[in-house]
């Protein structure tokens, strides 16, 4: 059954298609560091170079998102499914909703400006799954045949992208307010400030950031009750503290604080913004390690 149903060669193909993406964003990443080095140091009459670099940048990764999106939708055909039920195509996809979520929000200029560190994340995302991640194609195992997979990981991915852009934003602020770019002395570093000085104001980047995690907090908290519904199908229980709930758990609760810190509390600047970025990172480390070194009902890394 499996031969006539997964088609190895096309995934093998796939994986050329995501290769060749890889190289787009390379370019699109260097385009766009350059960018933000001229904008930078840029007089009045360099402003359309400036200009035409940011919008060769953001065409190279419009390119490498939709040479991506046709190395997943391949993927999806050679296994006769939706590309998500693994690590691997978890990557992917994932990567894929990023770029997608990002080029949604580009009409404000303060996303717009993050592209270098969105397609370096992207880079880092797909270089780790074509390198440590990938698997041959596979048929799902029974927990996994059901329209929640669909529903379930479908959101946790948006999530994970609105996630992935408030944590630019809240390293963008960081490295604006960092002691050590303010009070830089070397050439080097006050090069870097004036590259900082060209994105957003401080109270900018934490208010995008703080909107951001709030819709990945409102689909994780969808992603939570689904995941719930879905165990009841599979496993006959909502919840059974299996190594997966729990951390998915965990990140919740980690960005309920974040807001009820930051809504109630008055918690602003860099206190709430690393308890954004610990929320990332406890997404992170729930989508790798937890996958690759955890047992549980819930790990499906394919590794």
């Amino acid at each position: 059954m499996n031969s006539l149903v997964l088609n190895e060669e096309l995934s093998q193909l796939s994986l050329l298609v995501i290769y060749a993406a890889m190289a787009i964003f390379t370019l699109a990443f260097f385009v766009s560091g350059y960018h933000l080095s001229q904008a930078a140091s840029t007089k009045d009459k360099n402003l359309k170079t400036v200009s035409v670099l940011e919008r060769v940048a953001l065409a190279l990764a419009l390119l490498g998102t939709l040479i991506l999106a046709a190395g997943v939708i391949m993927r999806g055909i050679a296994a006769a499914r939706v590309p998500w039920a693994n690590l691997f195509e978890y990557s992917i996809t994932g990567a894929l909703i990023l770029m997608i979520i990002f080029f949604i929000s580009i009409r404000a200029k303060e996303v717009r400006i993050l592209a270098t560190f969105v397609v370096g994340f992207v880079l880092l995302v797909l270089g780790t799954a074509v390198s440590i991640f990938y698997v041959q194609v596979a048929s799902l195992m029974p927990a996994l045949q059901s329209y929640w997979l669909v529903i379930h990981v479908m959101v946790a991915l948006l999530a994970s992208g609105f996630f992935s852009l408030a944590a630019a934003l809240s390293v963008a602020y960081l490295l604006k307010t960092a002691n050590w770019v303010e009070k830089g002395k070397t050439k080097g570093i006050r090069n870097f400030k004036k590259v900082m000085e060209v994105f957003p104001t401080k109270e900018k980047l934490e208010q995008l950031a703080y909107r951001f995690n709030i819709v990945g907090f409102i689909l994780w908290s969808f992603t939570l009750i689904a995941g719930a519904i879905w165990a009841e199908r599979a496993w006959h229980r909502y919840w059974g503290w299996d190594t997966k709930e729990v951390w998915t758990f965990i990140i919740w609760t980690i960005y309920a604080g974040y807001l009820h810190a930051n809504a109630t509390r008055g918690w602003s600047g860099k206190r709430a913004v690393w308890l954004g970025l610990i929320g990332f990172a406890a997404v992170v480390f729930n989508f790798t390690f937890v996958n690759m070194f955890f047992k549980g009902l819930h790990v499906y890394s394919g590794l």
